[in-house]
């Protein structure tokens, strides 16, 4: 359990880290520049509503009108034609993006246009924002000069103004590339822009409708409004109803639900109203919701309306339904050349590879047709997105520690059930955002939370198995040897995995008088006593690298392990045995218990280390002749009155102990002989005694392997009057009285053969 605190303690910071950013103007940014262009590309194209129509100024135009590319130098007098035919076409609203801030050279044109537009009554004139920056003086002295911005709208020429229904700008943010655009500025004293005063034109026959409605909301406002929709003033009505509704955030959503239940209104005025209430109750700012690449809108060239007759006179063309349609007239490129010439394009998530960009215009009719379809994208209050992060990252975490780490694909298996869940939060945000519009965030969780997600859970999920190899070291560590509990940490294989051939030294105790104390003691304190005993023993042997390998009785046996012959290894094995005569020697030496003299037995060579076993019980053992080798030479020490033998393969190259060697023995149930060595002591801590005895004993048996048993008979006797209690001086002196007894038909070898264990 406790592991899953750590576990929630990451999924909670990974979350709360995704809310965090997006909370920030980066994390926002990061959302627009990746997140809504993913969600726009996975959407694809979709079609703009039929009511908004862009008739477009470009190249072909310019030259099938034998016109110059620049809006500015084409005659007003066409765009007066323009406007009257589409008047009689029954065009609803007529908005120009085009600048007419400067008076044409011939000024019969400012006044044939102005009468078209007059007498139109629908057309809206773009205007120019301008704006300044003011540096406010801080009266504190030492504090930084406070900057504001100030913008006003550019003139129209005059004419031209005075004939427009309404003026209004169409400014976009400065920024890479464009995402959004304004109803209202408030920077401008909450000026109405283009597509808000476009709507609102356009709404004008449901005027009548909307005005009862919201008399019977508030009809203090409603007597203050104009009753009669010819005699609207368009930015004066504009601003008093943007008041209204940010005055009164409740007046939106009655209204929404009078209009809804209201029986005598058309499906028509219905939808009207709805996308008034919006714009006034709404945000100033909109996430533009493109419909698609350029001229996704419908798009008409200019030429296609208007031609220019034999008597150099403009006609309209027939053909094309306006009836009820919004029409933006402004540049609009069809190639990248053209878009090159005139400047007027902005970047945006539909921008094409060959550099070809929405225009002015098309933008502008973007904005109207979301405002009119209720289709403006909605990003999520900052709040509810942080939420759904914090979630979502949270979640993405907790189920990449769902599969076990033991599981044989645990990666594969994480990797699957981390992508499902994305591949479903991504699918949600995807269909939330084609369907209703709604704007999930998507690059946060995809470009930080996961990576981090996933780089969190699989460096804890490491600490974790590490941790738990520790663990496993620590359990089984007591018992196997440290290369082998390595390769089950690991996950080298299962249990009953093959055994590995080592190269190891073996040593095999055996406790005197243990037979005689089992009998006569209480178990319990035989127990208590056996628990003391094997303390002694297994604390050198583990301090110096080995693994006690199997405790029977008052056995022992314990491996040094190496996948290589290792010198090192031998050399420690030896110091182990040093140190366990000497912590015996003291546990002997206390008057609570019966002393256990112990009988020690070393050998060097190839061995098996497995599990040993069939179903369900396994038992890790050493296996090989090393093992039952070591178990005889520790038998030899009761015959020789020693105990400590080791083989001669065990201290091969090592200078650094007393030795004294034994001569050759073939060991009981073994048909070659192994030559012995007893382990007196390191050099550097034996004594004087010790090392003349040593090399006493070492010629006199060389005299013995030499076959003059009477001379060995003499040495050897010499050594025991010197060292009387000596047991191996002892043993080859009865053995050479033995030997000059036998016959002399019978061959004599210096082998000793042990008939008995």
């Amino acid at each position: 359990m406790k592991r899953w605190y750590a576990r929630v303690l990451l999924a909670l910071f990974v979350g709360i880290l995704g809310a965090a950013i997006y909370l920030t103007p980066q994390g926002a940014g990061l959302e627009e520049q990746f997140g809504l262009q993913w969600l726009f590309h996975a959407r694809g194209n979709q079609s703009a509503p039929a009511e908004v129509i862009v008739v477009s100024l470009d190249q072909a135009s310019a030259s099938h009108l034998d016109l110059p590319l620049r809006p500015a130098l084409w005659p007003r007098t066409l765009h007066a034609h323009l406007v009257e035919q589409l008047s009689r076409a029954g065009a609803a609203v007529i908005a120009f993006d085009l600048a007419f801030d400067q008076p044409s050279q011939v000024a019969e044109q400012d006044a044939q246009f102005a009468a078209a537009i007059e007498q139109a009554r629908n057309v809206v004139l773009v205007e120019r924002l301008d704006f300044d920056e003011i540096m406010l003086a801080d009266e504190k002295a030492g504090q930084p000069a406070a900057m504001i911005l100030q913008e006003w709208a550019g003139e129209i020429v005059p004419v031209l103004a005075h004939a427009a229904r309404a003026q209004a700008s169409f400014p976009l943010p400065k920024s890479a590339w464009v995402s959004q655009s304004w109803t209202f500025r408030p920077s401008a004293g909450d000026m109405p822009t283009l597509p808000a005063v476009v709507l609102q034109l356009f709404a004008l026959p449901a005027y009548g409708s909307f005005l009862r409605l919201l008399t019977e909301m508030n009809p203090a406002l409603g007597r203050q409004l104009p009753p009669d929709a010819q005699a609207v003033e368009m930015e004066e009505l504009i601003l008093d109803l943007r008041q209204a509704f940010l005055h009164d955030p409740l007046l939106g959503p009655l209204m929404l639900d009078k209009a809804a239940r209201h029986p005598d209104l058309s499906a028509a005025y219905r939808r009207m109203i709805h996308a008034l209430v919006n714009l006034y109750a709404g945000s100033e700012i909109r996430h533009l919701n493109f419909y698609g690449p350029p001229r996704t809108i419908k798009t008409i060239p200019y030429h296609q309306l208007v031609e220019r007759g034999h008597d150099n006179q403009f006609a309209m063309s027939d053909g094309f339904d306006f009836s009820g349609k919004i029409v933006l007239v402004g540049f609009s490129a069809a190639t990248a050349a053209e878009q090159d010439k005139i400047r007027d394009d902005y970047h945006t998530v539909f921008s094409r590879a060959d550099g070809l960009t929405l225009s002015g215009v098309e933008i502008a009719a973007t904005a109207v047709a979301n405002l009119l379809e209720d289709e403006a994208l909605q990003p999520l209050p900052p709040l509810s997105g942080a939420l759904i992060l914090c979630l979502y990252g949270s979640l993405a975490c907790l189920l990449g520690f769902l599969v076990p780490v033991e599981h044989a694909r645990a990666a594969l298996a994480v990797v699957m059930l981390v992508g499902i869940w994305t591949v479903i939060y991504s699918g949600s945000a995807i269909v939330l955002f084609s369907a209703k519009h709604v704007w999930l965030p998507l690059a946060i969780p995809m470009l930080i939370q996961l990576p981090m997600g996933m780089i969190g859970v699989s460096a804890l999920r490491y600490f974790e198995a590490n941790r738990e190899r520790k663990r496993i070291e620590a359990l089984f560590g007591r018992h196997r040897p440290w290369q082998v509990v390595q390769y089950v940490v690991n996950g080298a294989g299962p249990i009953h995995a093959e055994s590995q051939l080592v190269y190891g030294v073996c040593l095999a105790t055996d406790a005197e008088k243990y037979t005689t104390l089992a009998e006569t003691m209480d178990p319990r304190q035989l127990a208590l006593l056996m628990h003391d005993y094997y303390a002694s023993l297994f604390e050198p042997v583990e301090r110096l690298g080995g693994k006690v390998s199997d405790v029977i009785g008052d056995a022992m046996l314990a491996i040094w392990a190496a996948a290589v012959p290792d010198q090192a290894l031998r050399m420690q094995a030896c110091l182990a045995c040093l140190d366990i005569v000497a912590a015996i020697d003291h546990f002997n030496q206390s008057d609570h218990h019966p002393p256990l003299p112990t009988r020690l037995g070393l050998h060097f060579g190839e061995m098996v280390l497995g599990n040993v076993g069939a179903r369900q019980h396994y038992e890790y053992r050493a296996v090989g002749d090393i093992v039952n080798t070591a178990n005889r030479i520790q038998g030899v020490n009761k015959f020789l009155g020693t105990r400590l033998l080791v083989s001669e393969e065990v201290v091969m190259g090592l200078d650094d102990f007393l030795l004294r060697p034994l001569g050759g023995f073939i060991l009981p149930g073994k048909s070659q002989a192994i030559n012995l060595q007893e382990l007196v002591a390191h050099r550097e801590a034996s004594h004087e005694a010790q090392q003349r005895l040593c090399e006493k004993f070492r010629q006199a048996l060389l005299v013995y392997a030499s076959g003059d048993l009477k001379a060995a008979c003499r040495q050897f006797q010499m050594i025991r009057n010197d060292f009387p209690e000596d047991g191996p001086t002892q043993f080859y002196l009865r053995h050479c009285q033995a030997s000059l007894q036998r016959p002399p038909s019978q061959s004599w070898q210096p082998t000793i053969r042990m008939q008995l264990k």
